[in-house]
């Protein structure tokens, strides 16, 4: 409700003391996005991609799914690989109380922009950047 837009760079540090204190870790953004989301109870978060969101086994864009949609997506191996981790942290942030999560093609010009102002009232984005994830 402030109108702030956190943008995280998801980077740890070992513990003061320990063997690993030195060492700098590169923490999956996508786990950091959807748990601080999803505390935060955000209206939304945005996961980037290389491909257009959450395809069918025809290689067909999905524009929307519900929680219970990826479940069965992921069970008859549809949804594959590395986007797994993608969806789960997806519907993660969605059940914690995040309104929408999108799965966006980083690749498509002004993607973000385009669901983030798309959507209407509902606030679901366009429908036509990628996939948008509730519950």
């Amino acid at each position: 409700d402030a109108g702030i837009s956190p943008v995280i760079a998801p980077i740890g540090m070992g513990c003061k003391g320990q063997e690993d204190e030195s060492v700098v870790y590169n923490i999956n953004a996508d786990v950091a996005a959807g748990r601080i989301a999803g505390e935060l109870k955000a209206a939304r978060v945005l996961f980037l991609t290389d491909i257009a969101g959450v395809l069918d086994k025809e290689m067909t864009l999905l524009k929307s799914l519900s929680c219970d949609d990826i479940d069965d997506l992921i069970g008859d191996e549809t949804i594959t690989g590395g986007m797994i981790p993608k969806v789960t942290y997806a519907t993660d942030a969605v059940k914690l109380g995040v309104q929408g999560a999108f799965i966006t093609d980083g690749r498509v010009p002004h993607a973000l922009l385009n669901e983030i102002l798309a959507g209407g009232e509902n606030g679901l984005g366009s429908g036509e950047g990628g996939t948008v994830v509730t519950l």
